[in-house]
């Protein structure tokens, strides 16, 4: 069912416009934009408005397949006649409606705005309500600093800093963590050029990355890719959830955890049940927020936004202060361990109170009591308590120590790089007060850790459709903002480094520092300046998630690629995408149950990373194949900067983690063939296409260089087709069977014939295409279909046989079924076609299949036992080999055994034959049993000169062109009827003496003969037969030979194959005169009765099977 839009005009006497649009709901794609707005203000009511309806008639013009909508090229003859009126366009008006005017184009043009997603919804919910005010269009006002630049930054900015940064750089090391973010910058930067020049080549609707991709690189990769970019999205909400539990719990209020550890080695069970109870609540209620009102969300970004930019400005002004007065944050080391700072209050061992010495809160920690000679650890006992500075400042030179990297396993102590004199027992009791890591830590788990921290990068192209000049602000906005964090990210890497002393810095948590957030030690004028900061922050990113994630899923939904994504498309009167945002919240619940924020983050980068090296593949796609429609206003892009950063991106892929790379990509490859198998039936122009058309081109004269190879022929096939009076396939088993065939390799080309002339029969053509392409996927033939219109049938199949197909790609086998009703047919040209088709074939040296009674072809149900019988008379290059086997890897066929049959002469020595033949097979690597038929030569039967007579006869009364059809038809009866009394008379009377006429009929014929008892007459029966013999020696002796051929040869084949599934049969060709076309026919006719399924093979003239590997 074709779609196209038509222009109704409204008002003309048939009711007012409303009663116009009730009759049929007038719908805008959403990428339509505001092509056609409902209420032109500026129009009398009298005058006729043309309103954009959805129309499903076939088109008009062009081909009748759906064209990606647009938004201004709307033609109607209300357009005609108000803008064409006048005699200067004459020469174009008959084609005014499928070519505008560029006057008409350039203002509809002009008048194109891009809608925000679900702004006709409002309207129409407005409406419903029963607003009657006038809505006026603002045309988007948002410039690159608001529209790009504050959104990138903010998405950017965000968890990881303010959480991990300052452990990732004391872990890494300054100049590993410096590779690490340099190396993940460079991929958002790259990747950030490469959807600049995508941006700006053309109008991005809102949809943003998703609709990027999708209409670059095609409906599969934009299904695949756009629900990756939803998953990122989604567990970045995740993340960013379980980044403010993590504040809340571990930084502001410790006191409201749920769940508390007696032990310490329960601790980090606890902290993640925590982690999941409180995270749900937080969803829940972020996603009743969304579901209320995005507008709030929308409101509060601004604060969110203010609080990010405050806590940056704290960072640095921290910095700035540790030159002149480093905060005072103590830490305590036992010899050189580092210790958690929160269950004593003085970092020693004993204490002087009125000149008595007492034991510290410390001593009791690592002794059995506060005795003074109480038994403690042996570590304790061995090293002293020391105190250093948690912010030693800038100028303090602790940037050395924290250069190089400390990773180490789970539960490894942190510890300083000084003297210390280790205990005897190297066995750590997990419960004394040392701060430890809570996970194994290397170089690739701090990549996909920290990536995170530098997407949101398309934050400023999913808002394209708010923005005063997209195609400009995008490249500056995002560009700028990339820069802005990158310098940011470097820039704290070096600061953090040279500020803060490395066991603080490994110290995930803060522990050292009195449960202090470890960047918050370093802010100025207050740690709570970060806190408060990081935790609204990443509440407002989280929003923003939940914000972000249903809408992409809708806009996917909406595209209805994904068929079973369909629901999800839908939602409330005013388009807030309801389902979309349950889905959303229920994959977001699986990040939150996982619960910890550093298995979360890698899973997210996955997907991100995927997302972003499809918009570099892109690019470098359409740079590489100079698509003409591939003109980005962004010049400052190359192919080579694009491959560079898709390099970039599946390195940090399998950096990261290998085994959620292969996930990733797993989930994408299935969503990419679930989408191709569903058969997305969307024309984007895309850049895979344009791929693929350069790819055949180049395949195309490659081919062309030089014929293939024995080893590589296979049958190519022009299948072609008969259609009856209604345009339907005559034959559709001749589908099937090339299907079977075929095996869906090598190229199909189904071809028919219409009489007539192109321009008169152009609609008839195209029907008689569709009902091809409904039969060819009925019978799932892979291949390309081609109707020919021609002045005759013979011209029409000659075109066909000549110019199908192109360069390499042509085919080298015709398939076509046997014309059955050529006897019953009064015009010659029926089987005359036939055989000229038959000289074509091999003038062309093109091999040629006839299927006789293909009706009974086997369609799609598999055959039980049975056998495929080659008849191998002559050879002609091996085709008769090749085709069961090439059957036999069908299901179909695949129970067949194959049986050859070879026909030895008098002077041949059959049983050298067969063991050659055996050979043969063997060196062919084939599988048939074998059989030698012996043909010994004997007198010529009265059947076969019968059957010459009866067809020398109706051949003499065909040539008589003077009858009229209708005497014709009479006539060719009569004869009929006079030769079935005949030949009746024959098998009743004749009964002739073995020595004087060798008699060879069918075999029940000869069985009949010899248990016949002789009859008185049977010496009368003789005499009649040879009162006829006058009239065979009148006879063509050549025609005599040949039906004295076909008889014994179909003798044999029925005696040995007529049980067969299928017979394969050296076709004879053609006589060279065209007298005798005629008798060929019968000669076919007699060579196949009594056979079921019949395959006349007739090679090419070359060989298409070979002994050699």
């Amino acid at each position: 069912m074709t779609e196209r839009f038509v222009v109704v005009p409204v008002g003309q006497g048939n009711g007012s416009a409303a009663e116009g649009l009730s009759q049929e709901p007038s719908t805008l794609p959403a990428a339509a934009g505001g092509g056609g707005d409902e209420g032109d203000l500026g129009l009398d009511e009298r005058e006729a408005v043309p309103i954009l309806e959805y129309s499903r008639e076939p088109n008009k013009y062009g081909d009748g397949n759906p064209k990606e909508s647009s938004p201004f090229i709307n033609n109607t003859d209300n357009d005609k006649g108000t803008l064409y009126d006048g005699k200067n366009m004459a020469l174009f008006e008959e084609e005014m409606d499928s070519n505008p005017m560029v006057s008409s184009l350039l203002s509809k043009l002009a008048n194109y705005t891009n809608l925000t997603q679900g702004v006709r919804e409002h309207e129409e919910a407005d409406e419903e309500e029963g607003a009657k005010k006038k809505t006026v269009k603002q045309s988007p006002q948002m410039g690159t600093f608001i529209g790009v630049y504050l959104p990138c930054l903010q998405n950017i900015l965000g968890v990881i800093l303010f959480l991990r940064m300052t452990w990732i750089v004391g872990t890494a090391g300054i100049l590993e963590a410096f590779i690490i973010v340099a190396m993940c910058c460079s991929c958002t930067m790259l990747t950030a050029i490469s959807m600049s020049a995508i941006a700006t080549n053309g109008v991005v609707p809102a949809g943003g990355s998703y609709y990027m991709i999708s209409r670059s690189l095609g409906p599969e990769f934009g299904g695949a890719v756009g629900l990756c970019f939803y998953l990122g999205t989604t567990f970045a909400g995740a993340m960013y959830i379980l980044g403010t539990i993590e504040i809340l719990l571990t930084y502001i209020v410790p006191s409201a955890a749920i769940f508390k550890a007696e032990d310490k080695a329960d601790g980090a069970e606890a902290m993640l049940n925590n982690m999941r109870v409180y995270g749900t609540c937080c969803l829940t209620l972020m996603a009743l927020v969304v579901f209320v009102g995005v507008k709030y969300v929308n409101k509060l970004a601004l604060v969110f936004l203010a609080c990010v930019v405050l806590s940056i400005l704290a960072i640095y002004a921290g910095v700035i202060k540790t030159i002149f007065e480093p905060p005072d944050f103590p830490v305590c080391l036992l010899g050189n361990r580092t210790l958690k700072n929160h269950g004593f209050d003085k970092c020693l061992k004993t204490d002087t109170i009125d000149n008595v010495t007492v034991t510290t809160k410390l001593w009791s920690l690592f002794c059995q009591s506060s005795d003074l000679n109480s038994t403690c650890d042996e570590y304790f006992n061995l090293n002293n308590v020391t105190e250093v500075q948690g912010i030693p400042g800038l100028t303090s030179g602790v940037i050395s120590e924290n250069m190089w990297s400390s990773y180490g396993p789970s539960d490894m102590l942190v510890e300083k790089n000084m003297e210390s004199v280790a205990a005897s027992d190297p066995t750590i009791d997990l419960n004394l007060p040392y701060v430890v890591n809570d996970i194994a830590t290397f170089f690739t788990l701090l990549v996909g850790i920290y990536f995170p921290s530098v997407t949101g990068i398309m934050a400023g192209s999913n808002r394209s459709g708010d923005l005063r000049d997209a195609q400009r602000s995008i490249p500056i906005g995002t560009i700028l903002a990339i820069a802005t964090t990158t310098a940011i990210y470097l820039s704290c890497v070096v600061l953090f480094g040279a500020c803060i002393e490395g066991v603080v810095l490994r110290d995930k948590f803060g522990d050292s520092v009195q449960r202090n957030l470890v960047i918050g030690t370093l802010s100025w004028p207050s740690p709570w300046v970060i806190v408060i900061g990081s935790f609204f922050s990443c509440c407002g990113a989280g929003l923003q998630s939940l914000t972000g994630a249903p809408r992409l899923l809708q806009a996917i939904a909406r595209d209805g690629i994904v068929p079973f994504l369909e629901v999800f498309g839908h939602g409330k009167a005013n388009g807030e995408p309801t389902w979309a945002l349950l889905l959303t919240a229920g994959i977001c619940e699986t990040g939150i149950l996982i619960a910890s924020l550093d298995a979360v983050a890698p899973i997210l980068s996955m997907f991100f990373l995927m997302c972003y090296l499809f918009v570099n593949l892109a690019c470098a796609l359409q740079t590489l194949l100079r698509t003409p429609n591939w003109r980005p206003r962004f010049k400052y892009y190359h192919w080579a900067l694009s491959f560079l950063g898709m390099s970039l991106c599946l390195a940090l892929m399998f950096i990261s983690s290998w085994y959620y790379a292969l996930v990733a990509m797993l989930i994408a490859g299935c969503i990419y063939k679930y989408i191709e198998y569903r058969g997305a039936e969307k024309e984007w122009g895309d850049g895979i296409r344009g791929l693929s058309l350069n790819a055949a081109r180049y395949a195309l004269i490659r081919l062309e260089e030089a014929p293939p190879h024995t080893k590589n022929w296979r049958p190519q096939l022009l299948v072609l087709l008969s259609l009856d009076s209604e345009l339907r396939v005559k034959h559709p088993r001749l589908l099937s069977f090339t299907t079977q065939l075929k095996a869906g390799k090598g190229l199909t080309i189904v071809g028919s014939v219409l009489e007539g002339t192109y321009l008169a029969n152009e609609t008839e053509a195209k029907k008689a295409e569709q009902n091809i392409k409904t039969a060819m996927s009925t019978e799932k033939t892979k291949g390309f279909c081609h109707v020919v219109v021609s002045s005759n049938l013979r011209d029409g199949v000659s075109h066909l046989i000549q110019s199908a197909g192109l360069g390499g790609m042509k085919h080298n086998t015709v398939l076509m079924a046997w014309p059955g009703t050529w006897k019953q047919s009064s015009d010659p040209l029926s089987w005359r076609n036939f055989i000229e088709t038959v000289r074509e074939t091999t003038a062309a040296h093109q091999a040629l299949l006839v299927a006789k009674n293909v009706d009974n072809f086997p369609q799609q149900e598999r055959l039980g036992e049975g056998t495929i019988d080659v008849w191998w008379i002559v050879h002609d290059g091996g085709m008769l080999m090749l085709l069961p086997f090439l059957l036999r890897q069908h299901k179909v066929w695949r129970k067949c055994k194959m049986r050859i049959f070879t026909v030895a002469q008098m002077d041949d020595n059959s049983i050298q034959m067969k063991k050659d033949l055996q050979m043969f097979l063997y060196h062919l690597r084939l599988d048939a049993e074998v059989e030698v038929v012996e043909m010994h030569d004997s007198d010529i039967s009265a059947f076969t000169y019968e059957k010459t007579l009866v067809m020398e006869q109706r051949s003499q009364m065909l040539k008589q062109m003077q009858l009229s059809r209708t005497e014709r038809e009479r006539e060719a009866q009569l004869i009929h009827d006079k030769n079935t009394a005949s030949h009746a008379a024959l098998n009743d009377k004749a009964d002739a003496t073995p020595e004087r006429v060798h008699m060879t009929w069918t075999k029940e014929k000869l069985f009949t003969e010899r248990n016949r008892n002789r009859e008185p007459n049977a010496s009368m029966g003789v005499r009649d037969l040879f009162n006829m013999k006058p009239e065979w020696e009148s006879l063509n002796q050549s025609n005599v030979r040949r039906m004295h051929t076909a008889v014994k040869l179909n003798e044999v084949v029925v005696n040995k194959s007529q049980g067969a599934q299928l017979v394969l049969l050296n076709m004879p060709g053609p006589p060279k005169s065209q007298g005798g076309d005629e008798n060929y026919m019968e000669f076919l006719e007699v060579l196949l009765e009594g056979l079921n399924r019949v395959l006349l093979v007739r090679g090419g003239g070359r060989e298409v099977i070979t002994i050699y590997s």
